[in-house]
């Protein structure tokens, strides 16, 4: 099967869009198909494609204002003519709002079938970062959805989402952990010290640093006898932290297995973004053993086991957060207990078999065009 991967975001950059696109590229090439990717230039050129396993086409682009290491691309013919010279089967299109916009009318003129996966929550998205209305962003989300021959959401949430805005032909696909990467037994007492001398229990949050990441929800943590909040990531809202967060590890940009590490070796994770499709970093902390503190809103819902494997709080909270913490400060054993039923939770959910269900997804949309041609 020959798939060109039109995606918004593409490693180097590092997010939930650009991790997803390689992780499904890669398991196409195991699979014995030939992908193709499509995604935004960056600002470092196309050196980085050297380890990328297929093929990628850079689409010239510019960095999106406020926020410069998110890069958006620019009008160009590359994506129609990436589509026709790799003779593709189906495209694939990678959270499309802006580049996939071009790749879905490229596909609906070429009659090649598309397969769209929403992963972003693009209206808030939009609303935080271009001043654009959310009802704006939704009717752009519908109009190249309602085009595409299936639409993916990641949690019932999303699907749920897509839905009530008029989205036809949505289906669940969720999104895979590497359990090989993210595992318990990566625990570093040494990096513990380094962050906790004092051995205090150490709550940390991974992601972007960015205005709809609300990690400011931390700063009643941070004030709590005996705890250390560990920050993982950087973004526009990194210097505003800081001063919110006094007293708080920032520890920057982390990535492979200097991310593990630091992943197992929490005592909780707290995510704090109310606007999350899917929350990969929540399935890394399982993976790694670590129960979770997390919003009720969104991809948490299907990936955090309330009581069993963590705790969920009502969204923007600081203070349910700062109890949801001392919770489970107060009990090591139900700490441990929360880590291993979540470690247990995901263990089956790896890209390979998240892989299969998607190439499942494009064997049922030609299938349906062949159908229709008959």
């Amino acid at each position: 099967m020959r798939v060109v991967i039109v995606t918004e975001s593409f490693p180097p950059d590092v997010n939930g869009v650009a991790h997803c696109a390689l992780q499904t590229a890669r398991h196409l090439v195991d699979r014995g198909h030939a992908p193709l990717v499509v995604a935004p230039a960056t600002s470092a050129g196309n050196g980085p494609d050297a380890l990328a396993p297929c093929p990628v086409v850079r689409v010239p682009s510019l960095p999106l204002p406020g926020y410069p290491q998110v890069r958006v691309a620019l009008p160009s013919r590359r994506v129609a003519a990436a589509i026709t010279e790799h003779r593709a089967d189906i495209v694939h299109l990678a959270s499309p709002f802006i580049l996939g916009v071009r790749g879905m009318a490229a596909a609906s003129r070429l009659g090649i079938p598309a397969v769209a996966v929403y992963q972003t929550d693009l209206a808030g998205y939009a609303r935080t970062y271009i001043s654009a209305g959310e009802a704006t962003a939704w009717r752009r989300i519908r109009s190249v959805h309602a085009a595409a021959d299936l639409t993916l959401a990641p949690s019932t949430a999303a699907l749920s989402d897509l839905e009530t805005h008029g989205v036809p032909r949505v289906r669940l696909w969720a999104r895979g952990v590497d359990t090989a990467r993210f595992r318990p037994a990566l625990r570093d007492e040494a990096l513990r010290r380094e962050l906790a001398p004092n051995g205090e229990l150490i709550v940390g949050y991974v992601g972007r640093l960015a205005p709809e990441k609300h990690v400011e929800l931390l700063s009643g943590v941070r004030g709590l006898d005996g705890v250390r909040v560990v920050v993982v990531g950087d973004g526009p809202s990194e210097t505003t932290l800081r001063a919110a967060l006094p007293g708080a590890a920032f520890l920057g940009r982390r990535t492979g297995d200097d991310l593990a590490r630091i992943f197992a070796s929490l005592d909780v994770f707290a995510h704090t973004g109310p606007f999350e499709t899917f929350c990969q970093t929540v399935q890394e902390a399982m993976a790694s053993g670590v129960p979770v503190v997390a919003p009720a809103a969104g991809g948490p819902l299907d990936l955090v086991d309330h009581g069993r494997t963590g705790l969920l709080v009502p969204p923007r909270d600081a203070d349910a957060v700062r109890d949801a913490v001392l919770t489970l400060a107060a009990d090591p054993a139900v700490r441990a207990a929360y880590g291993a039923a979540g470690h247990a939770m995901v263990e089956g959910r790896t890209w390979a078999a998240v892989g299969d269900q998607l190439i499942g997804h494009y064997d049922d949309v030609l299938s349906a065009r062949k159908l229709v041609a008959a």
